[in-house]
């Protein structure tokens, strides 16, 4: 059995949790998400949610730990949000935003005009001698996780100088240069 699993999901002040037909329905102050939970039995019990193996099949031991780490994001991101923060890092490398609408300025020939999802907030700050950094803010842990790979793909930092699309925070591995 997950040991992950096993610890019941404490729900806080503001958050509502419904559980019908094996659908999680989490309401809180920044929004509503829900889940489908297959093969474990879910209930709420005195300000709790608690998920429960039936039978000791491979399946249900597998997915006990990942649907309780599921209702645990959905009840943290209806409650406090989650945030990522990426930083360009690059000569030229720019960042702006009107709306939900991203446009970055990455070295290519064209700006990159990305739309983002409504659910997912963004911001870009840009200080005189700092690298821009964008901010996605969002009550889906998963769907900010998306977009931020999303924007970090169209120009990955590469190992030599840095350059490109990084996590704040994120160490990357430098390689040596050519020695002449």
């Amino acid at each position: 059995m997950s040991r992950i699993g096993k610890s019941p999901v404490n729900i806080p002040d503001g958050v509502t949790v419904t559980i019908k037909d094996n659908v999680v329905t989490v309401k809180g102050k920044l929004g509503e998400l829900t889940q489908e939970i297959r093969d474990v039995a879910v209930k709420q019990e005195d300000g709790q949610v608690v998920l429960e193996v039936t039978d000791d099949s491979k399946e249900q031991k597998a997915k006990h730990g990942l649907y309780r780490t599921l209702v645990n994001n959905m009840v943290i991101g209806v409650s406090e949000g989650y945030t990522k923060e990426l930083e360009l890092v690059g000569v030229g490398y720019r960042a702006s935003n009107q709306g939900q609408k991203l446009d970055l300025a990455l070295g290519f020939s064209h700006n990159i005009v990305l739309e983002l999802a409504p659910e997912v907030k963004v911001e870009t700050i840009s200080e005189k001698g700092k690298n821009p950094i964008i901010k996605l803010t969002s009550y889906d842990k998963q769907l900010v996780g998306q977009v931020a790979a999303k924007i970090r793909s169209f120009r990955k930092p590469e190992p030599y100088k840095g350059k490109g699309i990084k996590f704040v925070g994120e160490v990357l591995r430098r390689k040596a240069g050519k020695s002449a």
